[in-house]
């Protein structure tokens, strides 16, 4: 009797586990093993059967195919995490379910249904270097599918892989861009092409990427988690200013980043990046604020403190990092106002256009503000930092201009007008609260209560204590050199 015949035949093989399985059952086992079987039942097991795919075998978090062609098992892995993609992004990050695919080409060996060779294992040792949602195809399959299917192909050479003797050139897999087709002008219309863009949003808007940890510790990764978290939320105060959420901006840890992308793909004008740094028991922090769009630096600082209490340093930071970001990026939005043409402009480019002119406190200038802020209204009504440096302009022009009645009148009609209209805007109420607090002694309580909220909504501002300060040192020198000014408000702290 001659050896028993082996089987053998090519076949398409794709390899699946999930991302951070060990990690979602520890947390929720139940939950996670209900979620992938719905998965598997809506999404999974029907683009298998639409692609001619069969289910080798699974394992907890794996799943083997064979396909009988590299298309079919490529368009299949594409279509599977699009519709992963779509699913998670009404999906909390800590409950996400993401594939890495690995797809190769080659013969195997089949024996009771089950596959094995060089073919199997290079599969799954592509699906062990790609990316969460990702999909990472040997050279062979990029060879065959190359301009066959609507994807992409990003090219990350030769690849040691783990107990394969040979290295593998290694293609990473990605949908098409509706832009890919347009000749590319140049290497930055290029990558714009690959990339999905987003529209800026109608207001400032920043996002906080994850900061490096340089240490070499990998504790130092939940400190530097931690610190971002704590500076999105003290950004996320400022009521002008639309913040990028954490589980838009944590998909890029790890990657090499390209400023000008992240601001396309998030939609965002501002960047801020950073790394930590250990050292003994302290710790160094740097940030950098850059303009997404021109690449420019904006901004940058650093910090350092002592680990003893991390909680207490990740707070001080963030309140910093948040206080002198607020400036930069109203200087830096001021600036863009100025370069727009007039009749591009909205209600908010009008009130940018006018603060310099407000902040001279001079009543001329506040004539030339209040132009644009009558504007801003027009278009806004509702706008109600608008509002209140409509209130600031005339207290200028009451103060500094003759003390007419009418422009007292106007100026608290709109600051109450702010502070009706601004229950979430710090600035308003801050501004609104001095103009109170300034030209009516008699309502003094409402001028506290405004700076009060204004400093709850946005710990990290330095307007409100500054004219929460110099609104007392005025107050009291009217005062003492006043005597009558002393009714009614002699149990006041200004």
């Amino acid at each position: 009797m001659g050896a028993e015949r082996v089987e053998r035949r090519l076949a398409a093989i794709l390899a699946a586990d999930v991302a951070g399985y060990s990690r979602l059952m520890e947390r929720d086992e139940t939950g996670t093993l209900a979620r992938l079987r719905t998965l598997r039942r809506d999404l999974i097991d029907p683009k298998i059967a639409e692609h001619k795919g069969r289910i080798v075998k699974t394992t907890g978090d794996g799943i083997l195919i064979e396909f009988p062609s590299v298309v079919e098992a490529v368009a299949c892995a594409v279509a599977v995490q699009q519709g992963m993609a779509a699913r998670n992004d009404t999906t909390t990050e800590d409950e996400r379910i993401q594939f890495r695919v690995g797809i190769n080409s080659g013969d195997v060996i089949v024996e009771d249904g089950d596959i094995h060779g060089d073919g199997v294992n290079i599969a799954a040792r592509l699906e062990g270097i790609a990316e969460p949602g990702g999909i990472c195809v040997s050279g062979i399959v990029h060879d065959q599918v190359q301009g066959r299917l609507e994807c992409t192909f990003e090219d990350i050479g030769e690849q040691s892989l783990k107990n394969i003797a040979r290295s593998v050139r290694v293609y990473r897999v990605g949908p098409k861009s509706p832009l890919a087709d347009l000749p590319p002008a140049a290497e930055e219309g290029r990558a714009a092409a690959a990339s999905p863009t987003l529209p800026l949003p109608d207001k400032p808007s920043i996002a906080v990427l994850p900061f490096q940890n340089m240490s070499g510790d990998p504790e130092q990764e939940y400190f530097a988690d931690g610190m971002v978290e704590e500076i999105i939320t003290a950004l996320s105060r400022i009521r002008w200013l639309f913040v990028i959420a954490r589980n838009s901006t944590f998909t890029y840890k790890g990657q090499t980043i390209d400023v000008k992308r992240v601001g396309r793909e998030l939609g965002v004008r501002y960047v801020l990046e950073g790394s930590v740094r250990k050292g003994g028991g302290r710790v160094r922090i740097t940030a950098q604020l850059i303009d997404a769009q021109t690449g420019a630096h904006l901004w940058a600082d650093r910090f350092d403190g002592s680990l003893e209490d991390v909680f207490d340093l990740q707070d001080k930071v963030a309140v910093s990092v948040a206080g002198v970001i607020e400036p930069t990026l109203r200087q830096a939005e001021i600036d863009r106002a100025r370069r727009k043409r007039p009749e591009n402009l909205d209600a908010y480019d009008f009130y940018l256009r006018a603060l310099p002119f407000a902040y001279t406190s001079m009543p001329d200038e506040a004539e030339k503000a209040l132009g644009f802020l009558e504007r801003a209204i027009k278009l806004e009504p509702d706008l109600a930092v608008g509002h209140a440096m409509i209130a600031w302009s005339h207290e200028q022009r009451y103060l500094r201009g003759g003390l007419l009645e009418e422009e007292k009148i106007a100026a608290l009609r709109h600051a109450r007008l702010a502070i009706a209209a601004g229950s979430d805007d710090a600035t308003a109420l801050a501004i609104a609260g001095l103009v109170i607090g300034f030209l009516d002694p008699q309502d003094y309580a409402t001028a506290l209560d405004a700076f009060g909220h204004s400093l709850a909504l946005s710990p990290s501002s330095a307007l409100a204590p500054r004219l929460q300060r110099g609104h007392a040192g005025v107050a009291r020198r009217e005062r003492d050199s006043n005597p009558t000014s002393r009714t009614g408000a002699a149990s006041q702290p200004f």
